[in-house]
């Protein structure tokens, strides 16, 4: 799958009103919405919620830490008999806690893929472990990941926005995002963006079709106007230009 402009948005346990009034108000600019974590399993409202996103038409999957919960745990039948009672429509294969390395990590992809279309994740949650990658070793993972099948990769920067590919003062890798742009099309990748420092900086480096990921609920409509250039920070960016200003 190759996508631009995608809006992946995360629930981190919304109540169901405040999730379906997200929905119904600023859907047309939602793609995805990821059930963070764990949280599918704690959520009283589970099948509400998804039936609001099917009413929108909206996909949706779970938090790739839920797959190596259950992964951990050699219970990967319970994990896709949830994927297939729920109707999720990806699976998030990730390896960003649990000890499990990138070419496994590529196995559980392909064999994922057999299910549901897979949307991989490279980057550790430990800052320090994801320091430790170098540009080779990103784009070496992304590329097999999709190699292996996955229609998207995710890359990792948590919710503090300081893991992954950003570096712990919240700001890129610059150096990661060239080398993996470099090698894989952009609309193959989900750029984790929970902050607007994020958020700016991949729209500008890559352009108002950059796909986004795990944007918070409140937002939504910032995103939107970033993309638009109808925000300070990328006004000069994308606004379209037609008469000059005196």
């Amino acid at each position: 799958m190759t996508a631009h402009g995608l809006t992946m948005v995360i629930d981190p346990g919304l109540p169901t009103g405040a999730f379906t009034d997200l929905v119904t108000s600023h859907g047309d600019h939602i793609g995805l919405v990821k059930f963070g974590w764990g949280t599918a399993l704690v959520t009283r409202d589970l099948d509400r919620k998804v039936a609001v996103l099917r009413e929108s038409g909206i996909g949706f999957f779970f938090g790739g830490t839920l797959f190596e919960h259950h992964l951990f745990g050699n219970r990967l039948g319970e994990y896709l008999d949830l994927v297939e009672r729920t109707g999720a429509t990806h699976i998030e294969v990730s390896n960003g806690t649990i000890p499990l390395d990138q070419h496994a990590k590529a196995g559980h992809v392909r064999r994922m893929a057999r299910y549901r279309p897979v949307l991989s994740e490279v980057g550790y949650k430990d800052a320090d472990r994801s320091a430790r990658l170098s540009p080779d070793d990103w784009v070496n993972a992304v590329t097999e990941d999709l190699d292996a099948g996955a229609d998207m990769v995710i890359t990792e920067t948590r919710e503090s926005g300081r893991s992954g590919m950003a570096r712990p003062d919240g700001h890129l890798r610059d150096e990661v995002l060239r080398a993996v742009l470099a090698a894989v099309d952009a609309g193959r990748l989900l750029f984790e963006a929970p902050t607007k420092d994020l958020q700016v900086e991949l729209l500008r480096a890559i352009g108002p079709g950059a796909n986004l990921g795990n944007i918070a609920a409140a937002d939504v409509i910032g995103v939107a106007t970033l993309r638009l250039g109808l925000r300070g920070d990328t006004l000069l960016q994308f606004a379209p230009r037609v008469a000059s200003v005196a």
